[in-house]
């Protein structure tokens, strides 16, 4: 009898242990981004939930909120400056109204390719970028991937500047490309890309500009039938947590998010990668009538000069110079 007490206190004691550890595990993070569930953004946010549950032995966990459902990129990114939610992600150009300097990603034509793109980033032009986001109740974490952006639209191909003449055109808040465009002769819409399909639908605007990896998880193609893959621009996707929240925790859970975000991001990156010639086989297949071969230099010449400029008034030309330094 005493032998079956002992035993039995050893299983009460195994199992109060079990309830402990499950006990700490139990520190959820909310992770909100506007991308659908099919997009790599997902893909890389489970990514980074696994890695970071393996770094703290499940001591903290992401709760997915992923297809707009926390709200758009302004009214997240608000959210998380006010401890509302935890982390979000969304395009560079919807931090740029609170860090000026952010504008220049989105100079058009700034990256040469994606490796040069990632030298930036990475290096300690993008940590800067970074860092200067703590001043607004954000701590960037890792930069991930929206990608080189294309031009879609409902009206006729797109190959040459004159064929955007007077298109209404959806484009992202940064003044970087409503400049762009409206050199080119379009009219730019800003608008969240939650309301982006209806409004193409509707006829609201006639044309969009997103990398492929977007068109094709959004569905835009459904409303969209030429596509140009004119790269002019390259966008990454900013991952920021409530630095709040950030501080509170130990040194050794700080390290394991930023280095299970940053891991995430490069698996990202190579996803888009792989899909990127896949995706465009499948918009064949929809009816898109795909331009791959676009001349950039006529875009070029008539955006790149006037862009750099109204960056360079506000901001200097320290980070520009720095920028093209890295692709020589």
């Amino acid at each position: 009898m005493k032998i079956l007490n002992l035993k039995t206190l050893a299983t009460l004691a195994t199992s109060f242990t079990l309830l402990s550890a499950t006990a700490m595990a139990t520190t959820s993070l909310r992770f909100g981004y506007e991308a659908p569930r099919s997009d790599t953004q997902h893909q890389a946010a489970k990514k980074f939930n696994e890695l970071l549950k393996e770094k703290t032995n499940d001591e903290i966990k992401l709760t997915l909120f992923p297809d707009s459902t926390l709200g758009n990129a302004q009214t997240m990114i608000g959210a998380v400056r006010g401890g509302t939610i935890d982390l979000e992600m969304s395009g560079s150009p919807n931090f740029s109204g609170l860090v000026s300097n952010l504008n220049v990603i989105d100079i058009p034509f700034i990256f040469k390719n994606r490796e040069h793109a990632y030298a930036v980033l990475d290096g300690e032009i993008g940590q800067g970028l970074l860092k200067e986001l703590e001043d607004q109740g954000l701590k960037g974490l890792a930069f991930w991937e929206v990608g080189f952006r294309s031009f879609t639209n409902s009206k006729h191909p797109v190959t040459k500047p004159e064929d955007i003449n007077g298109l209404k055109v959806r484009t992202n808040q940064n003044p970087m490309y409503i400049e762009a465009f409206s050199l080119l002769g379009a009219n730019p819409v800003p608008m969240p890309l939650s309301e982006l399909y209806t409004a193409l639908e509707t006829r609201a605007v006639d044309a969009q500009e997103q990398p492929i990896g977007i068109f094709w998880s959004a569905k835009l193609y459904e409303v969209q039938k030429y596509l140009s893959l004119t790269n002019h621009g390259y966008t990454p996707l900013i991952v920021v947590m409530n630095k709040t929240k950030f501080d509170s925790l130990s040194p050794e859970i700080q390290k394991a998010i930023v280095e299970s975000a940053q891991e995430a991001g490069k698996y990202q990156r190579q996803l888009n990668l792989d899909n990127e010639k896949g995706i465009i086989d499948k918009l064949k297949k929809e009816g898109v009538e795909v331009i791959e071969e676009v001349d950039n230099k006529p875009f070029k010449a008539i955006i790149e000069a006037d862009v750099r400029k109204s960056f360079i008034e506000k901001n200097g030309d320290s980070l520009v110079k720095q920028i093209d330094a890295l692709a020589e």
